[in-house]
């Protein structure tokens, strides 16, 4: 799974969730911009509950518990690093599962991606990262 979509790719990631890098680092770009710590304290790894969770739903509670702080998501920018797979084709869709949990505009989620030049353990495709930022802005009544 990366950005909410399943890729069809003969290597995946292992991690207590999905292991959806994309979607968590989101996630942790919202936390942070609301001050609410990152990812691993929302939903630790240690909770059963956590167990092979699906990050949409994950991602959706962020954006709930964003807008309980009286905040809305202004935009999303989200890069996954690695070699493969290529991830081009399913960018749009990646957008909508995105923008969907959290109820914003598909054209306020960027997400791209990049390789490392062979360089490291990205580069030599034992893993990859991934890098957001988030604006998010108080709501005023």
């Amino acid at each position: 799974m990366l950005g909410g979509v399943e890729i069809p790719f003969s290597k995946g990631l292992d991690g207590h969730s999905d292991a959806d890098v994309i979607l968590h680092a989101i996630c942790d770009a919202l936390l942070g911009a609301a001050n609410l710590r990152d990812i691993g304290f929302q939903f630790p790894n240690t909770d059963p509950q956590y167990h092979q969770a699906d990050s949409k739903i994950l991602l959706k509670s962020v954006g709930e518990k964003i807008k309980e702080l009286g905040y809305m998501v202004g935009n999303i920018d989200a890069t996954l690093i690695a070699e493969e797979p290529k991830i081009s084709p399913y960018i749009p869709m990646m957008q909508n599962q995105v923008a969907d949990a959290l109820e914003i505009s598909i054209s306020d989620v960027s997400i791209k991606a990049t390789t490392n030049e062979k360089l490291g353990f990205i580069g030599n495709e034992e893993g990859m990262a991934a890098m957001a930022v988030a604006l998010i802005y108080e709501i005023k009544d």
